[in-house]
């Protein structure tokens, strides 16, 4: 008797469970969806209690001026800032860079010196300089992802 009912038991959670799952997945890329070719970099960041002004601030004169630069060379389409007001407390900040496609990710001697001369040696070497005696004292980056959006076709 406790055989049969432990059978009956494991084929009544059995089936529960077939019921319960999805179907098979019918979805099939470049039919169903597709990948986007612009791809976003985001970076997560926790800003130190009471520094959040004096890191955006030295955004403003780094991050934001290179990713300026960027734009305008068209290397990259847009960036943001975004404060986080609330949450698990892992991350305060969002740094967000949409780049046209992956291919602006990889390395090319010819758009580096493009950028080079355009924002210079100086503002590279103060952004470094600022990055070491300021930034790493006042937060940590808690991770950076890169997203591709995924466009669901009729």
């Amino acid at each position: 008797m406790k055989r049969l009912l432990t059978t009956i038991g494991f084929s009544f959670a059995a089936a529960a469970l077939a019921v319960s799952s999805p179907a098979h997945a019918q979805m099939e890329i470049y039919e169903n969806y597709e990948p986007a070719t612009d791809v976003v970099e985001m970076t997560l960041v926790k800003v130190d209690e009471g520094q959040f002004e004096t890191y955006l601030e030295g955004l403003k004169s780094t991050w934001v001026a290179a990713n300026q630069i960027q734009k305008d060379l068209g290397y990259i389409n847009n960036f943001w800032i975004y404060g986080v007001p609330y949450g698990e407390n892992e991350f305060n900040m969002v740094l967000v860079v949409s780049f046209p496609s992956t291919e602006m990710l990889a390395p090319s001697k010819e758009r580096y010196m493009a950028f080079l001369d355009a924002y210079g040696k100086a503002n590279i070497d103060r952004g470094n300089t600022t990055v070491l005696e300021l930034y790493n004292k006042i937060r940590k980056i808690q991770g950076t992802y890169m997203l591709r959006r995924v466009n669901l076709l009729d």
